[in-house]
């Protein structure tokens, strides 16, 4: 525009130019553009808000974290990526993004629970309490109990002791993705326990698995759980033991189920006397349940379990056996009967009971195998000979082979008895020289021989009378 002023005000190209500070060629091109209607001067559009160029990462964020991130977390990323406005601005944008994505983020719709088809189950925890819950999805019958763990016998013992309360069994099992009740994932697909499904196919039922990370596909199990905590475990201010706690819970139990629901306006203790025409009968024999992991005895007698191993006795060589944890000590089972206990041990540490393998474990020593004909003639000597061997060896003794010729000699000289008896007095003063040995010869009987100290000499002393302290008083001097 200040080139075109000034062409229109001086008329000449070299003029206007001169006064804008450009070239002639730069004002004519200008000018002739002007004149075709090419030059159009616009204000370039400013956008609405300064959150606009980071709202496609709000949006990534918010629906990566499921509308869990908070403005204050993503707001050092918006700052990288331009963002220069205030952080009240931002967290107003993200509460926009966050709302938005609440609306379009699923469809609810009310569940219609058929009766004797579902029971949800689930754990909860408070403190050291484990607590199991499980509700009937129609009747809303409620079943609590403690336990110390989450383990997949425990919740197969509590689940068969709910079926054996409610007089049946449902057709179908929902449970949340317990690690002790699935043996993997495949395309979202959870594939039960072995254990599991033998438990499932002895009661009839069929095992199901919620979402996972979606609390909300159960939460009328996930009600039952905070209910428990909030009107249970916390007024009763605790327990000595998961055990002590299971009276309390069963009373609540009863309790609960003979009032009223809220939600479905009912006794759930009445509801389910007629949800149990629908339950499947429970079957005559209870399952075997285990009471922890199979583990197959190896050829050292030991089993792996927690990383460490522990000794089992060596009739079980191969065998299967039931390894479990119980307190601070580790339990092997064999069909039913406790074989081995042992105090837990750090990974890599090995647990062994000298039973297991028929007494206490011998030092490791290498057999003496002789082969010149002196070595056999010396070995022959007897135990003594083996022993002068194994110590002369130990201490380093050089020529030793020539050595034993030399002592057999001195046996020829003073007899098998002799050379024993000096063979015995130089293991026990390391002396395995045939020197020393001939010097130990030659002495003969003169020499001392130490024994083991006796017992305390007891002496007659004499009785010598006594006089009290007052005998040995000063008198008071005048």
């Amino acid at each position: 525009m200040d080139i075109i002023t000034a062409y229109q005000e001086l008329g000449s190209y070299r003029a206007a130019a001169k006064l804008c500070g450009t070239t002639d060629k730069t004002v004519k091109q200008v000018v002739e553009r002007q004149q075709q209607g090419e030059l159009t001067y616009r204000t370039p559009p400013r956008p609405a808000h300064n959150t606009d160029a980071v709202r496609d990462l709000i949006h990534q964020r918010v629906a990566a974290t499921g509308g869990r991130i908070t403005a204050k977390r993503l707001l050092p990323r918006a700052r990288t990526m331009g963002y220069t406005g205030s952080a009240r601005n931002f967290r107003r944008a993200v509460a926009a993004v966050k709302a938005q994505w609440k609306q379009h983020r699923r469809v609810y719709r009310p569940w219609v629970p058929n009766a004797g088809e579902h029971l949800a189950i689930d754990w909860g925890e408070e403190g050291p309490l484990r607590i199991f819950c499980a509700v009937l999805a129609w009747s809303r019958y409620r079943f609590v109990r403690f336990a110390s763990n989450q383990r997949r016998e425990t919740t197969l013992r509590l689940l068969a002791e709910c079926f054996e309360e409610m007089g049946g069994v449902p057709a179908v099992v929902l449970a949340d993705r317990m690690g002790c009740l699935k043996a993997g994932t495949v395309a979202n697909v959870v594939v039960p326990h072995p254990e599991y499904v033998r438990f499932a196919a002895h009661f009839g039922f069929r095992p199901d698995f919620c979402e996972a990370a979606d609390p909300e596909s159960k939460g009328v199990v996930e009600n039952l759980v905070g209910y428990a905590k909030r009107d249970l475990v916390v007024p009763a201010d605790g327990w000595s033991s998961p055990e002590a706690g299971n009276g309390d819970a069963a009373a609540w139990c009863a309790e609960v189920n003979g009032a009223v629901h809220s939600e479905i306006q009912a006794v759930p203790a009445l509801r389910l006397v007629a949800e149990k025409e629908l339950l499947r009968p429970l079957p005559s024999l209870r399952p075997a349940l285990r009471a922890g992991e199979i583990r197959t005895v190896d050829r050292l007698s030991t089993v792996r379990f927690g990383s460490a191993r522990y000794s089992v006795p060596v009739r079980l060589v191969r065998a299967h056996v039931d390894v479990s944890a119980e307190g601070h000590d580790v339990v092997i089972r064999f069909e039913g009967e406790e074989v081995a206990r042992h105090a837990v041990v750090p990974p890599g540490a090995v647990a062994v009971t000298d039973d297991h393998y028929g007494g206490v474990a011998r030092r490791p020593s290498r057999a003496v195998r002789p082969r010149s004909p002196a070595e056999h003639a010396f070995l022959a000597i007897g135990p003594v000979a083996e022993r002068f061997l194994r110590d002369a060896a130990a201490a380093g003794t050089s020529r030793l082979e020539g050595s034993l010729t030399e002592i057999l000699d001195l046996g020829a000289a003073f007899g098998r008895e002799q050379l024993v008896a000096a063979l015995e007095r130089a293991v026990t003063y390391r002396r395995f020289r045939p020197g020393d040995v001939r010097a130990i010869l030659e002495a003969g009987a003169g020499v001392s021989t130490p024994v083991a100290a006796g017992a305390a000499l007891q002496l007659g002393l004499p009785v010598v009378p006594t006089r009290p302290l007052s005998a040995y008083a000063l008198e008071e001097l005048r």
